[in-house]
């Protein structure tokens, strides 16, 4: 099984909606979010926006297959400023009616999960406004773009009060698909740039990926 995060602009969500019902992929949630291309990207891409929609489900092997092939056939994904579609082998499900409602096969969970050796997804926390310190960092490294999603933090020892009544602490997280042998080079520029001990306080850490698709010629999914 995998959890699968697909990247799109605001025109193909409701496309995208489609090929998820068309599969029957049992979770699907859809956030708000917005790209890191520069202004003069967007022009050459003949973009008007940055503004992104960012869809969150899970697939077995097989259904993930399908999924990146009706999206690259339907939505062009591959083109540049079309999206992407990253995805994260799950480990472990907890509990039978959850295994139920994933459609998911036990059996599968006792073998070694599929990784794509070739991309990492490194996510970045950073305090609110500071992503462009994060991204600055990280093109430095040769990271190509990244996803940004909006949240607030909780739970911290530390948490400002105003009448004691705690504020959260609105957060950017940074989503960035690196090639591997990039990803340290990218998270070592973010955190001697805009780490723990910057104003941007930005945390970072990689997980691996099954597949990864949208990235034009360098796509290494199988067809």
């Amino acid at each position: 099984m995998n959890f699968v995060i697909s990247i799109c602009n605001p025109d193909n969500v409701n496309i995208l909606k489609e090929i998820c019902h068309e599969l029957s992929l049992p979770i699907n949630v859809i956030l708000r979010g917005r790209g890191t291309a520069v202004r003069s990207m967007l022009d050459l891409l003949g973009l008007e926006s940055n503004e992104k929609r960012v869809l969150l489900s899970v697939a077995d092997n097989e259904k993930l297959k399908k999924f990146i092939k009706e999206q690259k056939k339907k939505m062009f994904i591959g083109v540049p400023g079309h999206g992407i579609v990253v995805s994260v082998p799950i480990k472990s499900i907890g509990g039978k009616r959850t295994m139920e409602k994933l459609n998911a096969d036990a059996q599968l969970f006792g073998t070694k999960p599929e990784f794509n050796p070739s991309y990492e997804l490194i996510v970045a926390i950073a305090n609110e406004g500071r992503m462009d310190n994060v991204m600055n960092a990280a093109r430095a490294a040769g990271a190509t773009g990244g996803t940004v999603l909006h949240g607030k933090g909780e739970g911290g020892r530390n948490e400002e009060k105003f009448y004691n009544v705690s504020i959260a602490s609105e957060k950017e997280v940074i989503l960035i698909v690196a090639r591997k042998e990039q990803k340290s080079d990218i998270m070592r520029s973010i955190l001697e740039k805009a780490g723990p001990n910057t104003d941007a306080e930005a945390i970072v850490f990689s997980l691996p990926t099954s597949e990864v698709a949208g990235f034009g010629m360098f796509d290494d999914i199988s067809e």
